[in-house]
């Protein structure tokens, strides 16, 4: 095998398949929302609008998105990702189909909200890792390091090829586009059986409800770490656009932005190739430190310089703690979450964090309106901190029954 942690999972035969699948499944994922209010304000002329109809989508995903993967860990992932995904491509070409022919506004909801049936191809491919290295602890955190990268990577570029392909060719363009991409990323993922992790099938009501992973030791509160952590990010990309557009080069915002998910993926990919010592717990709560501390460069940047490419340097130092943070938040996640519900949990856990997205572009939106857009970067502070805290109680809730019966067995050995 070859010595190169990332080599080393690529040279399992099917795994490039399915990540290039997967990958091209991803992309859209940072398409749609950037195509749908470019489509919808040009349309109507409304951004109120167009900001409604992507949150309702949300609020559908994070109801739908559980079930969704509770049926794929039930019946196996191409069986249920592939005619979920041809449900939210539906969706998709209806909402283009409505904007363009002038329906009633109500359709835009219902066709959008539709869309949240799409598949977590993300989670679906760390359950596969975690099939596949079942055993081999150091080659599942390279392998969640990985998909934390790629993770960057789709929500880096998919905004970027949206906007151009709006602008380029048609407003409908970024939308279609992003359908042709989706549906051919989850049949090449879903046509590599070999690599598939078996369904569990269908379990008694009884035996259903206890080994739901929100009953798992710990998951609860590790779901909030990840709203806050979500908050990070939602209040960041409303703040750094507002700041951008104040100094009078709005068009900027989407590349300072890129600057930092670039950061992210680049200390993602050198996270994954080190081998971190000491319990996950602990690792977690480290890297949750140095996030809410680099989040603080940004505020420095534009309250000491008041400069866009002050904003940029910090940006990008700021992104290199958040994919330790997520890469060791879903490892947590998977050690968690009881045996044959793993893609379940894994898109709680996404739900969590687009739950938080939501809270925090709002936060930040507030913020902007109230305090000015250099002040709004006290948000993604705030939330960075409450993730901090969260983390450190949800460490020594978890940690306290194990040091408890290391007590138990000091005391009886002694005696």
């Amino acid at each position: 095998m070859p010595r190169n942690p990332y080599a080393r999972l690529f040279a399992i035969p099917g795994a490039t398949a399915f990540t290039l699948g997967n990958l091209i499944a991803r992309l859209p994922m940072g398409m749609f929302s950037v195509s749908a209010v470019i489509m919808i304000s040009g349309a109507r002329g409304s951004y109120a609008l167009a900001g409604a109809v992507t949150a309702t989508g949300l609020a559908a995903t994070a109801v739908v998105a559980p079930w969704t993967a509770r049926l794929v860990d039930r019946h196996g992932q191409a069986r249920v990702a592939v005619p979920a995904t041809v449900i939210a491509a539906l969706g998709s070409l209806s909402l283009l189909l409505c904007v363009r022919y002038g329906a009633p506004d109500w359709t835009l909801f219902a066709s959008y909200a539709a869309t949240a049936t799409t598949p977590n191809t993300g989670g679906m491919s760390r359950a596969r890792w975690a099939h596949l290295l079942k055993g081999d602890a150091a080659a599942v955190h390279t392998a969640n390091s990985f998909e934390q990268a790629a993770d960057e990577l789709c929500f880096m570029l998919g905004p970027v090829l949206a906007a151009f392909l709006c602008a380029a060719l048609f407003p409908q363009a970024g939308t279609l586009i992003g359908v042709v991409l989706l549906l051919t990323g989850v049949l090449v993922f879903a046509a590599q059986r070999a690599t598939e992790p078996p369904p569990q099938g269908r379990t008694d009501a009884a035996t259903e409800a206890a080994g739901s992973p929100l009953r798992a030791p710990g998951m609860p509160a590790l779901l909030v770490v990840f709203v806050a952590t979500g908050a990070v990010f939602g209040s960041l990309e409303v703040v750094t656009i507002a700041f951008a557009d104040a100094q009078g080069h709005k068009a900027a915002a989407g590349a300072i932005l890129a600057l930092q998910a670039a950061g992210s993926c680049a200390a993602g990919l050198v996270y994954g190739a080190a081998r971190p010592r000491g319990p996950l717990v602990r690792r977690h709560l480290l890297c949750g430190a140095a996030m809410a501390a680099l989040m603080t460069l940004p505020l420095l940047a534009v309250t000491v310089t008041g400069s866009l490419t002050a904003l940029a340097g910090a940006l990008l130092l700021a992104g290199m703690a958040t994919a330790p943070t997520m890469v060791t938040g879903m490892t947590l996640v998977q050690h968690r979450t009881p045996e044959g519900r793993l893609n379940e949990g894994m898109t709680l856990a996404v739900t969590g964090l687009l739950g938080g997205i939501a809270c925090g572009a709002a936060g930040g939106g507030w913020a902007v309106e109230r305090l000015g857009p250099a002040a709004g970067y006290w948000v993604p502070v705030a939330a960075a901190c409450a993730a901090l805290l969260l983390s450190s109680a949800q460490a020594c809730a978890t940690s306290t029954p194990r040091r408890r019966l290391a007590r138990s067995r000091h005391v009886s050995r002694e005696a």
